[in-house]
Protein backbone atom coordinates (compact mmCIF):
# COMPACT_ATOMS: atom_id res chain seq x y z
CA UNK A 1 0.00 0.00 0.00
CA UNK A 2 1.24 3.29 -0.92
CA UNK A 3 3.97 3.55 -3.53
CA UNK A 4 6.76 5.36 -4.28
CA UNK A 5 6.66 7.47 -7.38
CA UNK A 6 9.20 6.25 -10.15
CA UNK A 7 10.79 9.96 -11.01
CA UNK A 8 11.67 9.63 -14.45
CA UNK A 9 15.41 8.54 -15.77
CA UNK A 10 17.91 11.41 -16.01
CA UNK A 11 17.50 11.27 -19.94
CA UNK A 12 13.75 11.39 -19.87
CA UNK A 13 13.60 14.72 -17.64
CA UNK A 14 14.66 18.11 -19.28
CA UNK A 15 17.41 19.42 -16.82
CA UNK A 16 18.93 22.46 -18.80
CA UNK A 17 15.55 23.32 -20.28
CA UNK A 18 16.83 26.54 -22.97
CA UNK A 19 14.22 29.48 -23.02
CA UNK A 20 14.71 32.12 -24.88
CA UNK A 21 13.18 35.33 -23.68
CA UNK A 22 11.80 37.93 -26.36
CA UNK A 23 9.94 40.41 -24.74
CA UNK A 24 8.89 42.19 -21.24
CA UNK A 25 6.91 44.92 -20.61
CA UNK A 26 4.16 46.38 -17.76
CA UNK A 27 0.75 46.13 -17.63
CA UNK A 28 -1.04 48.70 -16.49
CA UNK A 29 -4.83 48.87 -15.48
CA UNK A 30 -7.17 49.40 -18.61
CA UNK A 31 -9.10 52.24 -16.10
CA UNK A 32 -8.04 55.16 -13.79
CA UNK A 33 -7.93 53.66 -10.68
CA UNK A 34 -7.31 55.67 -7.08
CA UNK A 35 -4.15 56.40 -5.39
CA UNK A 36 -4.14 55.13 -2.28
CA UNK A 37 -2.19 52.98 0.41
CA UNK A 38 -3.65 49.40 1.05
CA UNK A 39 -3.58 48.14 4.99
CA UNK A 40 -1.92 44.60 5.04
CA UNK A 41 -2.84 42.09 7.97
CA UNK A 42 -0.71 40.63 10.41
CA UNK A 43 -0.88 37.65 8.62
CA UNK A 44 0.07 39.26 5.12
CA UNK A 45 3.09 41.11 7.03
CA UNK A 46 5.10 37.45 7.38
CA UNK A 47 4.22 36.67 3.88
CA UNK A 48 7.06 38.94 2.18
CA UNK A 49 8.17 36.39 0.28
CA UNK A 50 7.43 35.41 -3.33
CA UNK A 51 5.52 32.06 -4.47
CA UNK A 52 5.91 30.48 -8.33
CA UNK A 53 3.43 28.72 -9.71
CA UNK A 54 3.40 27.33 -13.54
CA UNK A 55 0.19 26.13 -15.58
CA UNK A 56 0.98 24.01 -18.65
CA UNK A 57 -1.22 23.91 -21.58
CA UNK A 58 -1.65 21.75 -24.60
CA UNK A 59 -1.43 23.07 -27.61
CA UNK A 60 -5.28 24.55 -29.02
CA UNK A 61 -5.09 25.20 -33.00
CA UNK A 62 -7.55 28.46 -32.42
CA UNK A 63 -5.47 29.27 -29.61
CA UNK A 64 -2.01 29.55 -30.54
CA UNK A 65 0.06 31.13 -28.31
CA UNK A 66 0.89 34.45 -29.87
CA UNK A 67 -3.14 34.72 -29.42
CA UNK A 68 -2.81 33.61 -25.81
CA UNK A 69 -0.57 35.90 -24.96
CA UNK A 70 -2.22 39.04 -26.41
CA UNK A 71 -5.61 38.20 -24.71
CA UNK A 72 -3.43 37.44 -21.64
CA UNK A 73 -2.14 41.08 -21.35
CA UNK A 74 -5.47 43.01 -22.12
CA UNK A 75 -7.41 40.16 -19.51
CA UNK A 76 -4.60 41.25 -16.70
CA UNK A 77 -5.47 45.39 -18.24
CA UNK A 78 -8.80 44.30 -17.07
CA UNK A 79 -8.88 42.86 -13.98
CA UNK A 80 -6.60 45.27 -12.81
CA UNK A 81 -9.41 47.56 -12.34
CA UNK A 82 -10.79 45.25 -9.70
CA UNK A 83 -7.64 44.22 -8.31
CA UNK A 84 -5.49 47.68 -7.99
CA UNK A 85 -3.38 46.74 -5.49
CA UNK A 86 -1.75 44.13 -7.35
CA UNK A 87 0.04 47.07 -9.83
CA UNK A 88 0.96 48.69 -7.04
CA UNK A 89 4.24 48.30 -5.22
CA UNK A 90 5.19 47.12 -1.21
CA UNK A 91 6.53 50.06 1.27
CA UNK A 92 7.38 49.83 4.41
CA UNK A 93 5.57 52.72 6.70
CA UNK A 94 7.54 53.93 9.34
CA UNK A 95 5.13 56.13 10.92
CA UNK A 96 3.24 53.19 12.00
CA UNK A 97 5.63 50.09 11.16
CA UNK A 98 4.01 48.31 8.81
CA UNK A 99 4.32 47.12 5.26
CA UNK A 100 1.26 48.49 3.07
CA UNK A 101 0.85 48.36 -0.81
CA UNK A 102 1.28 51.64 -2.61
CA UNK A 103 -1.49 51.81 -4.66
CA UNK A 104 0.44 53.41 -7.71
CA UNK A 105 -0.86 51.63 -11.28
CA UNK A 106 2.45 51.19 -11.58
CA UNK A 107 2.03 48.03 -12.96
CA UNK A 108 2.60 43.88 -13.25
CA UNK A 109 5.19 42.12 -15.63
CA UNK A 110 4.58 40.75 -18.67
CA UNK A 111 7.33 38.62 -20.01
CA UNK A 112 7.25 36.56 -23.45
CA UNK A 113 9.73 33.45 -23.92
CA UNK A 114 10.33 30.76 -26.34
CA UNK A 115 11.20 27.37 -26.32
CA UNK A 116 12.61 24.91 -28.70
CA UNK A 117 11.39 22.03 -26.86
CA UNK A 118 8.01 20.50 -26.75
CA UNK A 119 5.97 19.41 -23.64
CA UNK A 120 6.50 15.92 -24.19
CA UNK A 121 10.16 16.82 -24.07
CA UNK A 122 10.14 18.16 -20.97
CA UNK A 123 9.37 14.86 -19.20
CA UNK A 124 6.64 14.12 -16.55
CA UNK A 125 5.31 17.38 -15.53
CA UNK A 126 4.61 15.65 -11.75
CA UNK A 127 8.08 15.44 -11.25
CA UNK A 128 9.24 18.46 -9.38
CA UNK A 129 11.42 19.44 -12.24
CA UNK A 130 14.10 22.28 -11.24
CA UNK A 131 14.47 23.50 -14.70
CA UNK A 132 11.03 24.62 -14.35
CA UNK A 133 12.32 27.70 -12.16
CA UNK A 134 13.68 28.89 -15.84
CA UNK A 135 9.28 29.06 -17.16
CA UNK A 136 8.76 31.76 -14.27
CA UNK A 137 10.19 35.36 -14.31
CA UNK A 138 10.93 36.73 -10.67
CA UNK A 139 11.98 39.97 -11.41
CA UNK A 140 12.44 43.20 -13.95
CA UNK A 141 16.30 44.07 -13.98
CA UNK A 142 15.31 47.31 -15.59
CA UNK A 143 13.46 48.35 -12.58
CA UNK A 144 14.75 49.63 -8.92
CA UNK A 145 14.78 47.19 -5.96
CA UNK A 146 12.09 49.20 -4.31
CA UNK A 147 9.88 49.02 -7.85
CA UNK A 148 9.58 45.29 -8.30
CA UNK A 149 5.96 44.45 -9.70
CA UNK A 150 3.89 42.25 -7.27
CA UNK A 151 3.01 39.99 -10.04
CA UNK A 152 4.89 38.47 -12.84
CA UNK A 153 3.77 36.43 -15.73
CA UNK A 154 5.83 34.73 -18.04
CA UNK A 155 4.44 32.87 -21.15
CA UNK A 156 6.60 30.21 -22.82
CA UNK A 157 5.68 28.80 -25.69
CA UNK A 158 6.65 25.43 -26.54
CA UNK A 159 7.47 24.15 -30.39
CA UNK A 160 4.27 21.34 -30.00
CA UNK A 161 2.05 24.87 -29.92
CA UNK A 162 1.46 24.48 -26.18
CA UNK A 163 2.63 26.83 -23.53
CA UNK A 164 3.35 27.25 -19.91
CA UNK A 165 2.24 30.35 -17.98
CA UNK A 166 4.16 31.43 -15.04
CA UNK A 167 3.16 33.49 -12.24
CA UNK A 168 5.23 34.60 -9.86
CA UNK A 169 3.71 37.61 -7.29
CA UNK A 170 4.71 38.30 -3.42
CA UNK A 171 3.08 35.87 -1.50
CA UNK A 172 1.61 39.04 0.83
CA UNK A 173 -1.20 39.76 -2.09
CA UNK A 174 -2.68 36.41 -2.42
CA UNK A 175 -3.36 33.05 -0.26
CA UNK A 176 -3.97 29.82 -2.26
CA UNK A 177 -7.92 30.37 -2.00
CA UNK A 178 -7.91 34.12 -3.23
CA UNK A 179 -4.90 33.13 -6.10
CA UNK A 180 -7.55 30.39 -7.41
CA UNK A 181 -10.57 33.32 -7.78
CA UNK A 182 -8.04 35.79 -9.47
CA UNK A 183 -7.46 33.55 -11.54
CA UNK A 184 -10.85 32.64 -12.46
CA UNK A 185 -11.37 36.31 -12.96
CA UNK A 186 -8.55 36.60 -14.95
CA UNK A 187 -10.02 33.73 -17.12
CA UNK A 188 -13.05 35.41 -17.17
CA UNK A 189 -11.86 38.62 -19.15
CA UNK A 190 -9.78 36.65 -21.53
CA UNK A 191 -13.50 35.30 -22.78
CA UNK A 192 -15.60 37.78 -24.99
CA UNK A 193 -18.10 40.20 -22.66
CA UNK A 194 -17.96 37.54 -19.87
CA UNK A 195 -18.43 39.18 -16.41
CA UNK A 196 -15.94 38.84 -13.00
CA UNK A 197 -16.06 35.15 -11.99
CA UNK A 198 -16.38 37.18 -7.93
CA UNK A 199 -16.04 40.59 -6.74
CA UNK A 200 -12.82 40.28 -5.15
CA UNK A 201 -12.95 42.24 -1.50
CA UNK A 202 -10.19 44.44 -1.10
CA UNK A 203 -10.65 45.33 2.55
CA UNK A 204 -7.80 44.01 4.45
CA UNK A 205 -8.56 45.64 7.51
CA UNK A 206 -11.42 42.93 8.15
CA UNK A 207 -8.13 41.31 9.81
CA UNK A 208 -7.15 43.96 11.92
CA UNK A 209 -5.85 43.54 14.86
CA UNK A 210 -8.33 44.62 17.83
CA UNK A 211 -7.70 48.02 19.62
CA UNK A 212 -6.22 47.68 22.05
CA UNK A 213 -4.58 43.97 20.94
CA UNK A 214 -5.69 41.20 23.31
CA UNK A 215 -4.01 37.91 23.25
CA UNK A 216 -6.28 35.21 25.15
CA UNK A 217 -4.23 32.42 24.02
CA UNK A 218 -0.57 30.76 24.63
CA UNK A 219 -0.09 30.21 20.94
CA UNK A 220 2.80 27.78 21.08
CA UNK A 221 2.71 27.52 17.75
CA UNK A 222 4.45 31.51 17.36
CA UNK A 223 7.49 32.56 17.29
CA UNK A 224 8.50 35.82 19.16
CA UNK A 225 10.77 37.68 16.80
CA UNK A 226 12.64 41.24 18.09
CA UNK A 227 12.75 42.55 14.59
CA UNK A 228 10.71 44.84 12.66
CA UNK A 229 7.56 43.38 10.61
CA UNK A 230 8.92 43.34 7.14
CA UNK A 231 12.58 42.10 7.56
CA UNK A 232 11.35 38.75 8.81
CA UNK A 233 12.79 36.90 5.55
CA UNK A 234 16.02 37.90 7.33
CA UNK A 235 15.74 36.55 10.30
CA UNK A 236 14.26 33.04 9.67
CA UNK A 237 14.81 30.62 12.55
CA UNK A 238 17.74 28.26 11.97
CA UNK A 239 15.01 25.06 11.26
CA UNK A 240 14.94 26.99 7.83
CA UNK A 241 18.78 26.67 7.19
CA UNK A 242 19.52 23.84 5.23
CA UNK A 243 21.53 23.69 1.62
CA UNK A 244 19.05 22.14 -0.93
CA UNK A 245 21.96 19.89 -2.20
CA UNK A 246 22.33 18.40 1.01
CA UNK A 247 18.60 16.92 0.83
CA UNK A 248 17.48 13.81 -1.21
CA UNK A 249 13.66 14.31 -1.84
CA UNK A 250 11.11 11.84 -2.75
CA UNK A 251 7.07 11.75 -4.16
CA UNK A 252 5.07 9.49 -2.19
CA UNK A 253 1.39 8.76 -3.58
CA UNK A 254 -1.21 7.93 -1.35
CA UNK A 255 -3.53 6.56 -4.11
CA UNK A 256 -7.50 6.98 -3.44
CA UNK A 257 -7.48 3.36 -1.51
CA UNK A 258 -4.63 4.04 0.59
CA UNK A 259 -6.55 7.39 1.72
CA UNK A 260 -9.76 4.73 2.59
CA UNK A 261 -7.64 2.95 4.12
CA UNK A 262 -6.02 5.51 6.73
CA UNK A 263 -9.99 6.96 6.84
CA UNK A 264 -11.04 3.25 8.23
CA UNK A 265 -8.13 2.91 10.40
CA UNK A 266 -8.76 6.41 11.97
CA UNK A 267 -11.71 5.33 13.40
CA UNK A 268 -10.26 3.01 15.81
CA UNK A 269 -9.91 1.43 18.06
CA UNK A 270 -10.34 3.46 20.46
CA UNK A 271 -13.01 5.57 18.47
CA UNK A 272 -11.59 8.61 16.57
CA UNK A 273 -12.55 11.83 15.88
CA UNK A 274 -16.52 12.17 14.08
CA UNK A 275 -15.41 13.47 11.51
CA UNK A 276 -12.45 12.38 9.37
CA UNK A 277 -11.47 13.85 6.19
CA UNK A 278 -8.93 12.83 3.67
CA UNK A 279 -6.62 15.64 4.79
CA UNK A 280 -6.59 15.23 8.27
CA UNK A 281 -5.54 11.16 8.14
CA UNK A 282 -2.85 12.38 5.23
CA UNK A 283 -1.46 14.78 8.11
CA UNK A 284 -1.04 12.77 10.44
CA UNK A 285 0.50 9.39 8.80
CA UNK A 286 3.01 11.84 7.41
CA UNK A 287 3.38 13.62 10.65
CA UNK A 288 4.21 10.48 12.44
CA UNK A 289 6.59 9.24 9.86
CA UNK A 290 8.43 12.74 9.73
CA UNK A 291 8.84 12.77 13.37
CA UNK A 292 9.95 9.22 13.79
CA UNK A 293 12.82 9.76 11.28
CA UNK A 294 13.90 12.43 12.66
CA UNK A 295 18.02 12.02 12.50
CA UNK A 296 17.54 12.26 16.59
CA UNK A 297 18.54 8.66 18.33
CA UNK A 298 16.10 7.48 19.86
CA UNK A 299 14.73 9.53 22.09
CA UNK A 300 10.93 8.34 22.57
CA UNK A 301 10.23 11.72 25.21
CA UNK A 302 11.26 14.24 22.07
CA UNK A 303 7.93 16.72 21.08
CA UNK A 304 7.04 16.74 17.61
CA UNK A 305 4.82 19.48 16.53
CA UNK A 306 3.39 19.52 13.17
CA UNK A 307 1.97 22.51 11.32
CA UNK A 308 -0.80 22.92 9.16
CA UNK A 309 -2.66 26.08 7.34
CA UNK A 310 -6.23 26.37 8.38
CA UNK A 311 -8.85 29.00 6.14
CA UNK A 312 -10.29 31.00 8.77
CA UNK A 313 -12.65 32.78 6.00
CA UNK A 314 -15.87 30.69 7.85
CA UNK A 315 -14.52 30.54 11.62
CA UNK A 316 -14.43 34.26 12.06
CA UNK A 317 -17.83 35.72 13.33
CA UNK A 318 -19.29 37.31 11.23
CA UNK A 319 -17.47 35.33 8.35
CA UNK A 320 -15.07 36.95 5.77
CA UNK A 321 -16.46 37.15 2.18
CA UNK A 322 -15.75 33.91 0.36
CA UNK A 323 -14.00 36.29 -2.25
CA UNK A 324 -11.43 37.86 -0.18
CA UNK A 325 -8.55 38.75 -1.42
CA UNK A 326 -5.73 38.57 1.32
CA UNK A 327 -4.41 35.55 3.22
CA UNK A 328 -7.00 34.85 5.21
CA UNK A 329 -4.99 31.86 6.49
CA UNK A 330 -3.33 30.75 9.99
CA UNK A 331 -0.84 28.05 11.40
CA UNK A 332 -2.71 25.76 13.25
CA UNK A 333 -0.84 22.83 15.07
CA UNK A 334 -0.60 19.02 16.72
CA UNK A 335 2.04 18.38 19.23
CA UNK A 336 2.67 14.47 20.63
CA UNK A 337 5.18 13.08 21.88
CA UNK A 338 7.21 10.54 19.39
CA UNK A 339 6.43 7.53 22.04
CA UNK A 340 2.71 8.35 21.55
CA UNK A 341 3.26 8.72 17.87
CA UNK A 342 4.90 5.46 17.86
CA UNK A 343 2.89 3.39 19.46
CA UNK A 344 -0.41 4.90 20.12
CA UNK A 345 -3.27 4.22 17.90
CA UNK A 346 -3.85 5.98 14.31
CA UNK A 347 -6.95 7.34 15.94
CA UNK A 348 -5.49 9.57 18.81
CA UNK A 349 -2.96 11.14 16.41
CA UNK A 350 -5.63 11.79 13.85
CA UNK A 351 -7.91 13.02 16.49
CA UNK A 352 -4.93 15.56 17.79
CA UNK A 353 -4.71 16.57 13.86
CA UNK A 354 -8.75 17.43 13.74
CA UNK A 355 -8.61 19.19 17.57
CA UNK A 356 -5.96 21.37 16.21
CA UNK A 357 -7.86 22.67 13.19
CA UNK A 358 -11.37 22.65 15.52
CA UNK A 359 -9.14 25.28 17.71
CA UNK A 360 -9.11 28.08 15.24
CA UNK A 361 -12.57 29.19 16.11
CA UNK A 362 -13.01 33.27 16.03
CA UNK A 363 -11.45 34.25 19.42
CA UNK A 364 -7.94 31.81 18.55
CA UNK A 365 -7.79 33.43 15.28
CA UNK A 366 -8.13 36.92 16.74
CA UNK A 367 -5.98 36.01 19.44
CA UNK A 368 -3.02 34.98 16.75
CA UNK A 369 -3.68 38.23 15.15
CA UNK A 370 -3.48 40.03 18.08
CA UNK A 371 -0.27 38.14 18.81
CA UNK A 372 1.03 39.28 15.76
CA UNK A 373 0.67 43.37 16.81
CA UNK A 374 2.08 42.20 19.94
CA UNK A 375 4.89 40.47 19.39
CA UNK A 376 5.74 40.05 15.92
CA UNK A 377 7.48 36.71 14.54
CA UNK A 378 6.85 33.32 12.51
CA UNK A 379 5.02 29.97 12.99
CA UNK A 380 7.74 27.52 14.45
CA UNK A 381 6.85 24.18 14.42
CA UNK A 382 9.22 21.04 13.29
CA UNK A 383 7.72 21.09 9.93
CA UNK A 384 4.53 22.54 7.98
CA UNK A 385 2.32 20.65 5.61
CA UNK A 386 1.72 22.61 2.83
CA UNK A 387 -1.48 21.44 0.67
CA UNK A 388 -2.12 22.19 -2.84
CA UNK A 389 -3.88 19.08 -3.25
CA UNK A 390 -7.90 20.79 -3.06
CA UNK A 391 -6.78 24.19 -4.39
CA UNK A 392 -7.77 23.49 -7.23
CA UNK A 393 -5.67 25.69 -10.16
CA UNK A 394 -5.82 23.02 -12.89
CA UNK A 395 -9.64 23.27 -12.99
CA UNK A 396 -10.10 26.69 -13.84
CA UNK A 397 -11.95 27.30 -17.52
CA UNK A 398 -9.78 29.54 -19.66
CA UNK A 399 -11.09 30.67 -24.01
CA UNK A 400 -8.15 27.97 -24.62
CA UNK A 401 -9.14 25.31 -22.12
CA UNK A 402 -7.97 24.19 -18.62
CA UNK A 403 -4.43 23.63 -17.75
CA UNK A 404 -3.05 19.92 -18.60
CA UNK A 405 -1.29 20.53 -14.64
CA UNK A 406 -0.75 23.43 -12.45
CA UNK A 407 1.96 23.44 -9.91
CA UNK A 408 4.06 25.04 -7.36
CA UNK A 409 7.90 25.46 -8.80
CA UNK A 410 9.46 23.80 -5.90
CA UNK A 411 12.64 24.60 -3.53
CA UNK A 412 13.05 21.51 -1.32
CA UNK A 413 13.15 22.19 2.34
CA UNK A 414 13.44 19.79 4.99
CA UNK A 415 10.91 21.70 6.88
CA UNK A 416 8.07 21.87 4.31
CA UNK A 417 6.00 18.62 3.12
CA UNK A 418 4.49 19.25 0.01
CA UNK A 419 0.66 17.54 -0.85
CA UNK A 420 -0.34 18.41 -4.60
CA UNK A 421 -2.89 16.36 -7.15
CA UNK A 422 -2.18 13.85 -9.90
CA UNK A 423 -2.30 15.13 -13.03
CA UNK A 424 -5.96 13.80 -13.49
CA UNK A 425 -6.97 16.62 -10.30
CA UNK A 426 -8.27 15.21 -6.90
CA UNK A 427 -11.26 13.30 -8.90
CA UNK A 428 -10.28 9.85 -7.59
CA UNK A 429 -9.27 11.47 -3.91
CA UNK A 430 -5.53 10.59 -4.89
CA UNK A 431 -2.25 12.49 -3.57
CA UNK A 432 0.88 12.68 -3.73
CA UNK A 433 3.61 13.55 -0.71
CA UNK A 434 6.61 15.44 -1.73
CA UNK A 435 9.08 14.73 0.94
CA UNK A 436 12.81 16.50 1.13
CA UNK A 437 15.51 14.80 3.94
CA UNK A 438 18.86 13.81 4.29
CA UNK A 439 19.47 10.81 2.76
CA UNK A 440 19.62 8.77 6.21
CA UNK A 441 16.32 10.31 7.32
CA UNK A 442 14.78 9.49 4.26
CA UNK A 443 15.52 6.22 4.00
CA UNK A 444 13.77 5.60 7.67
CA UNK A 445 10.84 8.14 6.19
CA UNK A 446 10.28 5.65 3.57
CA UNK A 447 10.36 2.50 5.43
CA UNK A 448 7.68 3.88 7.91
CA UNK A 449 5.52 5.46 5.13
CA UNK A 450 5.03 1.61 3.85
CA UNK A 451 5.27 0.22 7.22
CA UNK A 452 2.32 2.43 9.13
CA UNK A 453 0.48 1.75 5.64
CA UNK A 454 0.33 -2.32 6.62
Amino acid sequence: MGTLYQAPMKHQVTQDLQVTLQDSTLIFPSEDTERKSIFLSNIDQVLNFDVQTVHFFQANPDFPPEVVTEKLKSALGKVLVPYDFLAGRLKFNPEVGRLEINCNAAGVGFVVAHTEFSLHDIGDLLYPNPAFRKLVAKSFDSLKADDQPLFIVQVTSFKCGGFAMGVSNNHATFDGISFKLFLQNLASQAFPDKPLAAIPCNNRELLAARSPPRVTFPHPELLKLKIPVGQEESAAPPVFDCPEEDLDFKIFHLSSNDVAYLKDKAKGPPAGPTKITGFNVVTAHVWRCKALSCDTGDDLSRSSTVLFAVDIRSRLRPPLPQSYTGNAVLSAYATAQCKELEEGPFSRLVEMVTEGAARMTDEYARSAIDWGEVYKGFPQGEFLISSWWRLGFAEVEYPWGKPKYSCPVVYHRRDIILLFPDIDGVKDNAVNVLVALPAKEMEKFQTLFHQFLA
